[in-house]
């Protein structure tokens, strides 16, 4: 059904010869069900429903998405030769062909230049006289194109500035967007080439350190590794983006370890970090995804909320249940609703893709990622499927 849709919906010469298509099979319909109300005049509704059907099954076939752009606009032609046909059917009334005749009109808008909406202009005024004059009407019959002309063309100008518009902003961000993958990839790689040096370096200066110094190397090489994780969140952001989805290695691990190890990748001297995670729980993750996510949540909490920050895990009905809470003024609930959407928070910070990193990777796992409020201070929770569950793999 939503693919059906999507495929009518869009831009280029297939989306709109098929929405040309179902105007005139609307028409064909239309002039079927007119046979009931003017059963005098049924042979010609007919005719007019063939007309109408046969243009919409060309109007659908799939060759239309190798033609030009512009191609599909010649459909409006014998269009409005149908229409006048329909006039003529019914006798010289134009109550269906008006209506009609500012649909394709709009059609074209949304999809051709302006040029080919004044070019309609002649074709579609002697469709919409030529049966009135056959067909005897009085002057103020005709007169009505004086007012109907005017009126689509100027809808449809409009429709077409407002269209040209759309696309010209769709392209912009486009550009925006690539430029902006370009730049996260670049920088993601250019850190992490120099970081290589660094890391072996400090590597062989702590296996020759006195304990001192060593300690010292040690936190070095934890931040290296801290930032090496932050670049390579930068080039899961683009992965996201692109594939849509990530490969997790999932396994088996206790939670209480998990929690811990993550907890010497970051400095918590400002804002100790209590853990509250029972020995027996263990976690059913990707072990470098759920360090990722949960670097990410205490970071947050550190650098916006207040201490104590606390650190939970706890099993539910099918699920696990990762909580980091901060202890500060909290978060409006008008921002709690978009606080894991990309850019969400972004600021002096941060650039604001923590948390929307979070939510991808909680989805990648079947979970969820959420904000609940605490007083004082707000919770982030993640959940995860326990061992066994059934998990739901989404595309982001």
């Amino acid at each position: 059904m939503h693919n059906g849709l999507f495929r009518l919906l869009g831009t280029g010469p297939r989306a709109a010869a098929r929405q040309a298509g179902v105007l005139l099979g609307l028409a064909g319909l239309l002039a079927l069900l007119g046979t009931a109300s003017d059963p005098g005049h049924a042979d010609r509704l007919v005719l007019v429903a063939i007309c109408d059907f046969a243009l919409a099954a060309v109007a659908l076939l799939p060759w239309w998405s190798r033609a030009r752009p512009n191609a599909p606009a010649w459909l409006a032609l014998p269009s409005f030769a149908v229409l006048g046909l329909s006039t003529w059917s019914f006798g010289g009334s134009a109550s269906g062909t008006g209506p009609f005749l500012v649909l394709i009109y709009v059609w074209a808008a949304l999809h051709f230049p302006r040029w080919i909406l004044l070019a309609y202009a002649v074709p579609a005024t002697l469709a919409y006289l030529a049966p009135l004059v056959l067909t005897d009407q009085p002057p103020l019959v005709l007169s009505s194109a004086l007012v109907l002309m005017p009126v689509a063309i100027t809808v449809a100008l409009l429709i077409e500035a407002q269209a040209r518009h759309l696309r010209h902003e769709r392209e912009r961000l486009a550009r925006v967007e690539q430029w902006r993958s370009a730049m996260m990839s670049t920088l993601a790689h250019d850190v992490r080439t120099p970081l290589a040096t660094v890391r072996v370096v400090l590597e062989e200066l702590a296996a020759e350190a006195d304990p001192p110094v060593a300690q010292l190397v040690d936190a070095a090489l934890r931040q290296t590794a801290r930032i090496t994780g932050l670049a390579e969140g930068l080039l899961d952001a683009q992965r996201i983006d692109r594939d849509g989805r990530l490969q997790l290695d999932l396994r088996e691990y206790p939670a209480r370890t998990l929690v811990k190890e993550t907890l010497t990748h970051v400095r918590s001297t400002d804002a100790p970090v209590t853990v509250d995670v029972d020995d027996a729980q263990t976690l059913h993750v990707d072990r470098q995804r759920f360090e990722q996510i949960l670097v990410n949540l205490l970071t947050n909490a550190m650098r916006y909320g207040a201490p104590p920050v606390e650190v939970r895990v706890t099993r539910g009905d099918g699920h696990d249940r990762l909580e980091v809470r901060d202890h500060g003024p909290g978060i409006p609930d008008h921002l709690r609703e978009r606080l894991f959407q990309q850019f969400a928070v972004g600021g002096p910070q941060g650039i604001g893709l923590g948390l929307w990193i979070v939510r991808q990777l909680a989805e990648a796992h079947g979970g969820q990622a959420s904000a609940e409020a605490r007083d004082p201070g707000v919770a982030m929770v993640v959940t995860f499927p326990s061992s066994g569950s059934p998990r739901e793999h989404r595309d982001t």
